[in-house]
């Protein structure tokens, strides 16, 4: 008999909603399973490594007990937790899961003061973040906060790269950014470290919403500069 209280889809398309059932992605090494939590529709991500049972939760943004559900049924040892910037939506269950799970939690150190669980590991641009047999690179993107950040990991086969890019980058543009001069630094950023770095089958998976392709955005990457903030 199936104990589990979590449904989990393994459908993925990467289209959630609140209250929709979380869908889980097998890839080469890992499985990544999505879901979407709280009023504001965040996404938050348990990245499982096929081969040890760690895993990382990628913003711990809301809804406590269910997110407790999907570690409990489904990682085996909750490694780190990651916090991708310090916009509080994405931090509203990060006290209760740390807390609940003793697992150290990982952010930028320019986003790490207004977070309510002080970060156990600081993380730097083109730091990594090992989980078992996965490796993350850390990307620092900034613009939406002065301390965002994206994950990014290949699959194990090295065929496919994985980017978890927070409000950073979404389908159709950018983040929100607070002015002019910040619109341009997050594309330049963007731009730079993460179109002119991976390819087009690169898998993007936003912090809200759905997930997109670098190669679907790359063709619009001029239209978003001359849109401007």
């Amino acid at each position: 008999m199936d104990e589990h209280l979590l449904v989990i889809d393994d459908d993925y398309t990467g289209v959630v909603s609140q209250g929709s059932p979380p869908q889980r992605r097998t890839i080469p090494g890992a499985t990544i399973t999505k879901m979407s939590v709280g009023p504001m529709d965040n996404n938050t991500y348990l990245v499982v490594c096929s081969a040890t049972g760690h895993s990382v939760l990628i913003d711990a943004a809301n809804e406590a007990e269910r997110i407790s559900l999907l570690i409990d049924e489904n990682a085996p040892t909750l490694s780190l937790i990651v916090t991708t910037h310090q916009h509080a939506d994405h931090w509203q269950a990060l006290a209760d899961i740390a807390g609940g799970t003793d697992s150290p939690t990982a952010a930028h150190a320019l986003d790490a003061e207004p977070l309510p669980v002080a970060p156990d590991r600081l993380l730097a641009d083109r730091d990594t973040v090992t989980v078992g047999e996965l490796t993350f690179d850390v990307v620092h993107l900034t613009g939406h906060t002065p301390g965002s950040i994206a994950l990014a990991l290949t699959d194990t086969d090295g065929t496919r790269t994985h980017l978890f890019t927070g409000d950073s980058l979404f389908p159709g543009g950018v983040g929100k950014t607070g002015s002019p001069e910040d619109f341009t630094q997050l594309l330049d950023d963007v731009t730079a470290k993460l179109f002119d770095r991976f390819g087009d089958d690169t898998v993007v998976y936003p912090g809200h919403g759905k997930d997109t392709t670098l190669g679907a955005e790359r063709p619009h990457l001029a239209e978003w500069r001359e849109r401007g903030w």
